[in-house]
This record gives structure tokens, sequence and C-alpha cells, in this order.
């Protein structure tokens, strides 16, 4: 294999099932709160997702984050969304992210910046995700950027991805924007977070009737619940999430750690069915501001040691 090979890409294509994390960067500039929580999720973990100015709200930059924590032996993956940049910038990002050895990209939209604390500021979106997929991919395998015959003397060596939600409407839909972004070249996939498992399952058999867990690496997301009111939350409050009632209902009946405790229960549940799946590659862990979750919930699922 390349010796330029990410981390995750080597776990992913030995066929061990991988996991990936989340590290939301600080809405300040203190590098000690990525650091701190990188390393939380660092021996747990085969690469860690970077999320870029989540939920529209000015955070530390996905590529610094990144950098801080390729410095202290930890693989990032760093998040880019069209939201904020033109096409210039971002493939200037993405040769600087390879250039700093970040060796993993995921492709994204951006959360609207109406959600955020800059509703006023001005959105982008001069490409969407799936043509920077598909200009990322080209930048990779080409050496080319958009619309320019220059070839670049140093490729960017990166491995793409990109996110897709099974449970938004229509359902039906969904698998055909996931073979598009594939496609359009993402080779690893991370979806919204998987509760409702039967719905899940009916994606998956889509998926592979038309054989896309072949072409590239699926990485279900899922979430240890906190508590009955984020639960809640998330079933009432957030977009294309499926949260059943059952599951709202185990956590409700308790409060505080015992809560905590049996969220992190559901969550390794999720993660034993979901390794059952034919054409699962691994998971992608969503702990919001709760890492100290994650190695809890990686040692309850049978998933350590880490390739």
């Amino acid at each position: 294999m390349s010796a330029t090979m990410s981390n995750l890409h080597r776990v992913l294509a030995s066929g061990a099932f991988a996991v990936t994390a989340e590290c939301g960067p600080p809405r300040s500039a203190d590098p000690d709160v990525v650091i701190r929580k990188g390393l939380i999720l660092k021996k747990c973990t085969d690469a860690v997702n970077v999320t870029d100015n989540q939920t529209a709200i000015v955070r530390m930059s996905s590529i610094a984050a990144s950098a801080l924590l390729k410095s202290v032996g930890i693989e990032p993956v760093a998040q880019m969304v069209c939201r904020d940049r033109n096409r210039i910038a971002l493939q200037s990002d993405a040769l600087g992210a390879s250039a700093l050895g970040i060796r993993n990209l995921l492709c994204l939209s951006g959360d609207h910046q109406t959600f955020g604390n800059q509703a006023q500021g001005k959105n982008v979106y001069d490409i969407d995700s799936m043509q920077l997929l598909r200009a990322v991919t080209d930048m990779v395998e080409q050496g080319r950027c958009i619309g320019d015959d220059h070839i670049l003397a140093v490729p960017p060596q990166l491995f793409v991805g990109a996110a897709e939600n099974p449970f938004a409407d229509p359902f039906e839909y969904r698998v055909d924007r996931l073979e598009k972004k594939i496609a359009h070249g993402a080779r690893f996939i991370q979806t919204q977070c998987v509760f409702n498992l039967e719905k899940f399952a009916k994606f998956m058999a889509l998926v592979r009737r038309r054989g896309l867990h072949k072409k590239a690496s699926i990485l279900a997301g899922v979430t240890p619940i906190k508590s009955a009111g984020m639960a809640r939350y998330m079933r009432d409050k957030v977009a294309g999430m499926d949260v059943p009632e059952e599951l709202v209902a185990r956590v409700a009946k308790l409060k505080g750690e015992e809560a905590r405790a049996e969220g992190i229960a559901i969550c390794v549940e999720t993660i034993k069915k979901l390794r059952k799946m034919e054409g699962v590659a691994g998971v992608h862990i969503m702990a919001i501001e709760w890492e100290e979750a994650v190695p809890q919930v990686v040692e309850q699922a049978g998933l350590m040691p880490r390739p």
C-alpha cells in the first residue's frame, strides 16, 4: 500500500471495521481545547473528524484544528463546507490541507448561516457538495483544477469522503443521491445518526442492490444520548433525524448518570447490530461535546484495540 495512504484508508482497505469520531473546534483560538479532545479519542479511533464551523457558528478553522491534531499523532478528517468559500478558496484549502499532511477530506454543503451566530452573513455556495467532490477528485487523480489546463506539479494526496442522510425525505432518493456522490469521487461515506435500525437496514438493502458498498466504504453514524431532553430535541427539532419513541422512553425513565449510561448502552447495542449488516464498513461516533463517552462506547462494543 502507498506510504501516503491515510490510516483510515488503510483500515478500510484491510477490511477491518473502522471507527471514527468527531472533534468540534472551539469558539476561541485556544489550541489546548482541540488537543485535549483529540487525546481522549486518540487510542479508540482510526481517525477524528474536525468540523467546519458547524451549525454556522464561528469557530477555529477545520484545517488549523486538523493540523493541531496531527501534531500530537492523531489522524484528522478535515471537513470542508461550500457555504463559506468559492471554488478558488475551496481548491486552495484542499492543496493547503494536503501540504500540511492532512490525508482525509470530507466534502459537505454546510449548515445555512441563519442557524448560527452570523445570520446576516452572505453564504457562497459557488459550487455544491457534488461539484466539490468532483473538483477535489480531479485534483487528486488528474492534477487539474476546475476549468484549468495547468497540471499541478504536486497534486494533493487526499482520501475523499462525503456525508449522506438515509432518513431524509424522500427516502427513495437517498440512494440515488449516494450513487451520485460516489460517481463524483466519494470513497468513504459517513451517515446521519442511526437510531431507526429498521429504516437504515432498508437503506442498506438498496445500497447493496446497486453494489454501492463495493465502490465506497460506508460508515454509519451513531450518537450516544445524554438525556431524554437531548433525545426529544433530536426527534423534534433536527431535520432529517429519526429517533424512535421507544428509545426516548428508555432514557426518559432515568436521570443524570443513569440516563447517560443508558444512552451509551443504546449506542453500543446499535453498533453491534450495525456490524452484522452487510455493507457497513465502520461507524462514525458523534458524541456532541461528550468526547469522554467515545472510549466507553468503543470498548463496550468490542472494537478495541484499534488496528
